[in-house]
């Protein structure tokens, strides 16, 4: 099925979208980046120069993103940046508690989560782990870089040493993490090319989100689009619309900050914020409390 992408109408939205919440059979949560954007883990601006001004003196870059993939001359220099990348954007909390407000939203519900995202929010918030599928890793595993073989290990105790005992951008040669089984070095747990690892946990969290979406065929089911663009629609946007059209008892609900939108095929059975998911949240929760 091909689909013409629409804005679509925000009229009487919040009430549409609280009506559904209550009433859905279950929810579907689609997170991507603009979720942990409106949480405050902003990757450019004051947060950046405050962590990472030595590294844009030198290299010249000015955002995070362009940092993790700078050409470092040295794994001691690459795993100083990304250490501090990992600790910031995965073990400290977000500034803003807007994962919370949503997991307050839905707490109640029969719900699941996929996200491209994997910065561990969810699971910080209260999420139940076992309804979450983070489907382009974590920052916080390891794996190996080969990859030797399929598993991956832990890395906040290490990285919390990186972070801490790194001088002049440079951490200690005995910290670079390598494969314990080949002795390679190890890399971290993210989808960016056909050497991601996915390991047990992922698999089983696949299964359970196919067998979520078996058990609610064509039910009253709410997907629930939250900060995802079009770098890797494929994974969620593009699914949900589909499963939105095959099932005239669901409905499609997009929050994005300025991007929200559904195919005119939908258009009855969706829903389009174009505002800031925390401010949405928060407009949500005073309605119920109400």
């Amino acid at each position: 099925m091909l689909f013409q992408k629409r804005k679509c109408s925000e009229e009487n939205s919040i009430e549409r979208l609280k009506r559904e919440l209550e009433t859905a059979d279950a929810v579907l949560i689609g997170a991507g980046a603009g979720l942990s954007t409106s949480a405050g883990f902003i990757y450019t601006g004051e947060r950046f120069h405050q962590n990472f001004s030595d590294f844009e003196a030198k290299y010249g870059f000015h955002d995070m993103y362009s940092g993790g993939f700078y050409p470092y001359s040295s794994l001691e220099e690459h795993w100083a940046y990304w250490s501090r990348y990992i600790w910031l954007n995965r073990y400290e909390n977000a500034p803003k508690p807007v994962y919370e407000l949503l997991y307050r939203l839905v707490s109640e519900k029969d719900y699941f989560v996929i996200t491209t995202n994997v910065d561990h929010c969810f699971q910080k918030a209260g999420f139940d782990k076992k309804r979450l599928f983070y489907t382009q890793g974590d920052y916080g595993l390891f794996q190996c870089s080969e990859p030797c073989h399929k598993q991956t290990y832990e890395n906040r105790e290490l990285i919390e040493r990186m972070v801490k005992e790194q001088k002049d951008m440079r951490i200690p040669s005995a910290l670079i993490p390598r494969c314990p089984k080949c002795g390679k070095p190890m890399t971290m747990n993210l989808r960016s090319d056909n050497r991601f690892v996915e390991d047990e946990g992922w698999k089983k969290a696949a299964k359970r989100y196919e067998d979520f979406l078996r058990r609610h065929k064509n039910l009253h089911i709410l997907f629930l689009e939250i900060g995802v663009g079009y770098n890797t629609p494929g994974i969620i946007k593009y699914p949900f619309w589909q499963m939105t059209a095959h099932n005239p008892n669901a409905i499609y609900a997009c929050l994005n900050n300025g991007e929200a939108a559904c195919p005119r095929e939908i258009e009855k059975q969706s829903i389009c914020i174009n505002r800031d998911v925390g401010t949405v949240l928060e407009e949500l929760l005073v309605q119920e409390v109400a």
